[in-house]
């Protein structure tokens, strides 16, 4: 049989042959698909007399695939990834109020900036639905572009040529120290005076570790490293007791206790910004979020966390 014949009878159970070869149960994958057991059965005949070999063998109490089915199974599930990506657009074509988004965002984030948007935009658009998505700056960078996000919420905004990016806020960076450090009410310092500090860290892969790695390099020190977090929450709780000091975004409404706030000279922020792909079709869904997202910034009512 030519190969386009057989793509042809091939391309109605994609999904058949893939959830076979997870769950290796002819049983189970009737029930994940809801299609009775027999409708199964003749359909594995039916494609194994097209293919001029069987699909299955007996294994145990299940089945495997065979080597052919093997490989007709691992191109099924490439295909189903950009279908799946096509049905989740004509469906919410159909009904954009009820689409889904896939946002990612940095740990710090979450703690009000994300609930505030989240919260503002269901009130005009009640039934959209969310998947949230929490990690370093490199995790979302990693993701976004692998497909997996659909929009990603950064800090500082990346240089990517393959992402378009806009720039929401510009957020200060401050030097957290111990409320009883010698540095604590001061009006300001520069990063040389901290040379012989101990520095509770972000893990590498955070935007807020690149700026400070950055920071010291430029002052002309290496950074004495006593404990390195993944969240600005951990860094600031270390920092209250007593066991270094840190450069974190100001902290909302004030500083926590047992930190003291400094601000560095000369000042020294980072942007806030919603990336996505460059070029790539968006479902209703998303460009409506993204658009809400920016409208914010240009009234003039961010509120950074």
């Amino acid at each position: 049989m030519p190969h386009e014949s057989l793509t042809a009878q091939l391309a109605p159970h994609l999904l058949l042959l893939a959830t076979l070869r997870e769950t290796r149960n002819v049983t189970r994958a009737a029930e994940l698909l809801a299609v009775p057991q027999p409708t199964i059965s003749r359909r594995l005949a039916a494609l194994g007399e097209a293919l001029g070999s069987p699909l299955t063998v007996p294994d145990g109490r299940g089945i495997r695939l065979t080597r052919a089915a093997e490989l007709l199974a691992e191109a099924a599930e490439r295909a189903l990834g950009p279908v799946d990506a096509g049905a989740r657009l004509a469906r919410e074509e159909i009904e954009p109020g009820s689409g889904r988004v896939v946002l990612g965002f940095l740990h710090l984030l979450g703690r009000s900036l994300v609930p505030t948007l989240l919260r503002d935009y269901r009130a005009q658009a009640p039934a959209a639905r969310f998947t949230l998505v929490q990690g370093s700056r490199q995790e979302m960078l990693d993701r976004l572009s692998s497909g997996e996000l659909d929009l990603a919420l950064l800090a500082p905004v990346p240089e990517d040529p393959a992402l378009d990016t806009a720039v929401l806020d510009e957020q200060p960076i401050l030097l957290s120290v111990p409320a009883g450090h010698r540095l604590a009410g001061h009006e300001g310092v520069g990063m040389a005076e901290l040379a012989d500090e101990e520095f509770v860290m972000l893990e590498p892969g955070y935007g807020l570790r690149r700026i400070t790695d950055d920071l010291c390099a430029a002052a002309g020190f290496s950074p004495r490293i006593a404990f390195e977090g993944q969240e600005s929450d951990t860094v600031r709780g270390l920092v209250a007791a007593g066991l270094g000091v840190a450069l974190l975004p100001h902290f909302e409404p004030g500083a926590p206790a047992g930190v003291s706030e400094v601000p560095l000279l000369p000042p020294v922020g980072r942007t806030i910004g919603l990336a996505w792909r460059k070029g790539e079709p968006v479902s209703p869904a998303v460009r409506a979020f993204r658009d809400h997202v920016r409208a914010r910034e240009c009234s003039g009512r961010w509120e950074p966390s």
